[in-house]
């Protein structure tokens, strides 16, 4: 019984065994099932989706092949506009916006350019259809586990002429779709000798040069048809950093990357192992004339053209008055002289106003910072210029007496640079040796307002402080601002205006703009001149100037502010006005720098070499004062309306003889205009700010005949003046 039930109950579980291990079994089964069947689901999606994808790209692609401009378009375009920048004598010295060379036909390339090309940018080029599908995976790995909005590397020649002809540089992914599309309907429509073509003509290479004829032109100074292997190996390796590798930059970055490109070649095939060692050091490079400095200049002259010339979008060629041997004697002026951890700056005008060299830092690479024409700094006793042209209008004369003491006004104490006073001096001897004490006092007499008028008058169009301290120079100017102020006094006080266009050509040789000089005001009496060229002399020969001479005869006025923060020289010589300064951009102390040290060498080295070859020009310093200031006859009662400046509301020279003017010198009522009543003098004023007149009541009442003095004896020249500003006649 036992035995029965053990073998019944053993043969009554084996079925539920079984049964276990088959649904078990089952169930192992059933899992491979479901992958099986998951896999075959997302091969047919996948399959369909490629389908889809395949169809959806034939289609983008089809559509591009019909909107996309012929062979022939694509040839004919050009994008923005190229000026060709030309020195006085015609030499090219910059050409700006891109420049494409001649067109070369596929046939008329040479071959290891080509090679090159392929070699570097894309060595699948003859067998993909515009993508290389071994660097786009590489570029979807990237765009998974590295930055997603980022694929880079991965660009096609063909790629890259899609880029450059339909798109811009962004390196999204959906730009780099449509690139690839773009590059599939290039390679569907055109051969790929075709597309090589356009490439080489097109890509770009620096230095605003398209296309191989043009780089080769811009880097080594012949056509493309004459590359050599080092040459094209250069010209090829710019294509990834044109920048960085320009062998105008940086030559030993541009000759590293073109190692790179021979051993590329050498390793794909296309030159021997004998062409891959040349030595890419001995690549003759294009010379720069003026060197980076150069760009100084155009940066300031080549905006105005959009004031001097009608809208043009073709090339054209600016011929300007640069001299490029003397910029290259600016540059290495101020190269040699500028204190350590100082910039400097220069500006030269001929006698017309023509900029012969303009120079806006020691390195235009290292920064492009216009000091020239751009920066505002003090210009302490440079500013003296203003100050005593006032004076000498006013009636004092480089022989008048002054008083160098101690002064005080409205609690500004001035003091000279060596701490003393020398008592009774004359004001050549004042303004040689730039006594602070006698400046202020003159100040004080004209007025701070004479003074702000005299140098708007004479092209300030900085804003100009009006404290009793601005005798000093403590308003901020521009360089180029002041060599013009100069330059008027060397053309015997003849307005000056600064200019660097001569004359502008179309790519057709047509004439578009030649400059026309203007009409030139008398800006100054020649007394006025003369006087001031007379003190100018004598700062250069026995003052503080003394390190500016040339060996002929200069006449120029230092410039030095407080704690050695700027210093300034400006001059002229044979009709050449130069002016330079020096100074640390953050307006920080420079050890030793005085206007009478580094800035006046520099303008010493530089106007050397500037008037070499020109003749020495004595100056007038006669000083002879007109009639009607020195007899007490009709004409020192009305004066010479010829001598006369009137300032406009402004503090603008006004020229009275742009019109008919009365006996008095004032221009006669146009028809319209408001003019003050009978005899009310017109009020002067100046901008906000500022204040004071261009001349003193008691002038203007002697120069109109208003509130006559009585009769007085023949006026006598004056031999003292106290620093009471007291006036005392001597017999």
């Amino acid at each position: 019984m036992k035995r029965g039930s053990r073998r019944a109950a053993a043969e009554r579980s084996e079925p539920g065994s079984r049964r276990k291990l088959t649904r078990k079994s089952r169930g192992g089964g059933g899992s491979d099932s479901r992958l099986r069947l998951w896999a075959k689901r997302i091969a047919l999606w996948g399959g369909g989706l490629a389908v889809l994808g395949a169809v959806f790209l034939a289609v983008a692609v089809s559509f591009a092949v019909q909107t996309m401009p012929s062979y022939y378009q694509l040839k004919a375009t050009q994008n923005d506009q190229t000026i060709l920048v030309r020195a006085r004598d015609g030499t090219p010295i910059v050409e700006l916006g891109p420049s494409f060379g001649n067109w070369m036909d596929y046939d008329e390339i040479p071959q290891v350019m080509k090679d090159a090309m392929v070699a570097v940018e894309d060595r699948r080029f003859y067998s993909h259809f515009g993508v290389d599908p071994i660097r786009l995976t590489g570029a979807v790995v990237e765009g998974t586990i590295g930055d997603r909005s980022r694929i880079g590397g991965t660009s096609t020649i063909s790629q890259q002429l899609a880029r450059n002809l339909f798109l811009n540089n962004n390196r999204s992914v959906d730009r780099k779709a449509r690139e690839a599309v773009l590059a599939a309907a290039l390679e569907w429509k055109f051969s790929k000798e075709q597309i090589l073509e356009l490439y080489l003509n097109k890509v770009y290479f620096g230095g605003g040069a398209y296309g191989i004829d043009s780089a080769s032109r811009n880097f080594f100074s012949h056509p493309a048809t004459e590359l050599s292997v080092a040459e094209a190996a250069i010209i090829a390796g710019l294509v990834k950093a044109p920048s960085r590798y320009s062998p105008t930059a940086d030559v030993d970055a541009a000759v590293a990357r073109a190692q790179t490109v021979l051993r590329l070649m050498r390793e794909q095939g296309y030159i021997t192992p004998q062409q891959a060692s040349v030595d890419v050091d001995a690549v003759n490079l294009k010379t720069r004339l003026g060197g980076n400095s150069v760009r100084y200049f155009t940066d300031y002259v080549l905006p105005q053209l959009d004031l001097l010339l009608p809208e043009t979008f073709e090339a054209i060629e600016v011929w300007t008055t640069l001299d490029t041997e003397l910029q290259e004697q600016a540059t290495a002026s101020i190269r040699a002289n500028a204190p350590d951890g100082a910039q400097g700056a220069l500006v030269s005008l001929d006698r017309d106003g023509a900029i012969l060299a303009l120079v806006g830092g020691t390195d235009y690479v290292e920064s492009s910072y216009n000091r020239a024409t751009a920066a505002q700094r003090q210009p302490g006793s440079a500013w003296k210029l203003f100050v005593y042209l006032a004076a000498l209008e006013a009636g004092w004369t480089p022989d008048d007496g002054v008083q160098d003491a101690p002064v005080e006004i409205d609690g500004w104490r001035p003091r000279n640079s060596n701490g003393r006073f020398s008592g009774e001096i004359d004001v050549r001897t004042a303004f040689a040796y730039s006594v602070n004490t006698v400046a202020a006092n003159l100040g004080q007499d004209v007025g701070s307002g004479t003074i702000a008028s005299m140098a708007r008058r004479f092209g300030i169009s900085s804003p100009i402080s009006t404290y009793p301290s601005m005798v000093l120079g403590t308003s901020d100017v521009r360089l180029i601002e002041m060599t013009r102020a100069f330059a008027s006094i060397s053309a015997k006080g003849q307005s000056v205006e600064p200019y660097g266009v001569l004359r502008v050509t179309a790519a057709s040789g047509e004439e578009i703009y030649k400059h026309q000089r203007g009409r030139s005001r008398q800006l100054v009496a020649d007394y006025v001149a003369a006087g001031i060229t007379d003190l100018l002399q004598t700062a250069v020969s026995t003052g503080t100037g003394r390190a500016a001479q040339i060996g002929r005869p200069v006449a120029g006025k230092t410039g030095t502010t407080s704690s050695n923060k700027d210093g300034w020289f400006v001059g002229f010589s044979s009709g050449i006005t130069t002016g330079v300064w020096m100074g640390r951009d953050d307006a920080k102390a420079v050890r030793g720098l005085q206007g009478g040290r580094a800035p006046a060498l520099a303008f010493s080295s530089f106007m050397r070499e500037a008037v070499k070859g020109r003749p020495v020009e004595e100056f007038d310093t006669e000083v002879q004062l007109p009639g009607w200031m020195l007899e007490p006859d009709e004409e020192y009662l009305y004066g010479d309306p010829d001598d006369y400046y009137f300032i406009d509301e402004d503090g603008n020279l006004v020229d009275p003889q742009r019109r008919e003017v009365d006996r008095y010198g004032y221009p006669l009522p146009v028809e319209g205009e408001q003019v003050p009543g009978s005899g009310e003098r017109p009020q002067l004023t100046l901008p906000p700010n500022e204040a004071g007149q261009a001349a003193s009541d008691d002038f203007l009442d002697r120069a109109t005949g208003e509130n006559l003095p009585p009769p007085a004896p023949p006026r006598m020249p004056r031999t003292i003046r106290s620093s009471e500003t007291s006036r005392e006649s001597v017999n």
